[in-house]
């Protein structure tokens, strides 16, 4: 949902009303009144992968998310509609299909359902080159991965200052997502206190898992647990971190695409190995241009504190690493996406978007 954010933040007051159509998650709904964005949720389920009972099911799940979209749509009467992917964008996308629409692929490789939102969609937005081998070339721009505008506020000074951490010393960042990486968690936790003596580290345990981190925050000595920053989830903040960092430790979602890059910063990146390919074509893009390092998970428990000292040790590396991931930036991927949108409306000044 950030990505989409992103584009509302740059559209501003470019368009007169807006209506996101979600999920039934009650964090979404939450996370949108605070940026005052209308919410409508439908029912929908995902198709791949699931046994066939539950297949059924969720057919049953999209036609009924199909219904209600449809409504919502003919009732809101959008001028044109941006669609962002997952199982949820596809009746939306079927039921608005008349509508002019720009669908954004925010990994390397579109997952199943924007391969069949794309198919409806009079554009596409990308984040790099290396996705437009799966899309059609006569719709499809390269943009970039749009960043909130909360995030762009911090940087090294401010970032330091808001964790309390001396502009010196070095930060590594762990993160895995809203809910956490289990096997990065494990991991770090294994060779937390020797992390410790050296650096300071930020972790984002996520919310499954912060009961864990905190009995071992607990457990530190106090020199050593002033210097584990744990939080359960940051949304703001999280620009905090990533500016305060020198390295990072995380999954390959399609975040990495553009915040790493923007914060110009080096990571250690340890692909979901159940995603498919999407989260190892993510990490092997921003390897193959110098920004990043992978592991592999299964190789976390015996690789991931030799492969962190091995690039703390070396400050050429990092800086290499810094400056590589740094020329993938899009700062103004957000402006670029707006302004696809805004063409594709029937009425540019003002209009409405879903």
């Amino acid at each position: 949902m950030y990505p989409a954010i992103a584009v509302l933040q740059a559209l501003k007051n470019n368009v007169s009303d807006v209506l996101w159509i979600g999920s039934q998650s009650g964090m979404e709904e939450t996370l949108l009144k605070e940026y005052k964005v209308s919410h409508q949720s439908i029912p929908s389920a995902g198709l791949h992968g699931v046994g066939f009972k539950a297949l059924l099911k969720n057919m049953g799940q999209l036609l009924r998310g199909w219904r209600k979209a449809r409504t919502i749509i003919s009732s809101f009467n959008p001028d044109v509609m941006f669609l962002t992917g997952g199982y949820l964008g596809v009746p939306v996308a079927l039921a608005g299909k008349r509508i002019p629409s720009l669908a954004f692929v925010p990994d390397i490789e579109p997952g199943l359902a924007l391969k069949v939102i794309n198919h409806w969609a009079d554009r596409v937005a990308v984040c790099c080159h290396q996705s437009l081998q799966y899309l059609p070339p006569n719709k499809t721009i390269v943009s970039g991965y749009p960043v909130r505008e909360e995030l762009k506020y911090w940087n090294k000074n401010n970032s330091r200052d808001f964790f309390k951490i001396s502009k010196s010393d070095k930060v590594l960042l762990v993160f895995g997502g809203s809910k956490g990486a289990r096997s990065i968690n494990h991991a770090l936790i294994k060779i937390l206190p020797k992390l410790l003596e050296k650096l300071h580290v930020i972790h984002i345990s996520g919310k499954d898992h912060w009961n864990e981190s905190l009995q071992t925050q607990k457990g530190l000595p106090p020199n050593l647990a002033n210097r584990y920053h744990l939080f359960d989830f940051l949304h703001s903040e999280m620009g905090a971190a990533l500016a305060a960092a020198d390295l990072a430790v995380c999954r390959a979602g399609a975040s990495v695409l553009g915040e790493l890059p923007f914060f110009g910063l080096p990571a250690i990146l340890v692909p979901y190995p159940h995603a498919w390919r999407y989260q190892q074509n993510n990490a092997s893009f921003l390897a193959q241009h110098g920004g990043a390092k992978i592991l592999k998970d299964d190789a976390l428990q015996k690789e991931l504190e030799t492969t962190i000292w091995e690039l703390f040790r070396s400050s050429d590396t990092l800086q290499k690493m810094r400056n590589a991931i740094l020329k993938l930036s899009k700062p103004d991927a957000a402006q670029c996406i707006g302004e696809l949108i805004l063409a594709l409306g029937s009425n540019t000044e003002g209009g409405k978007a879903w």
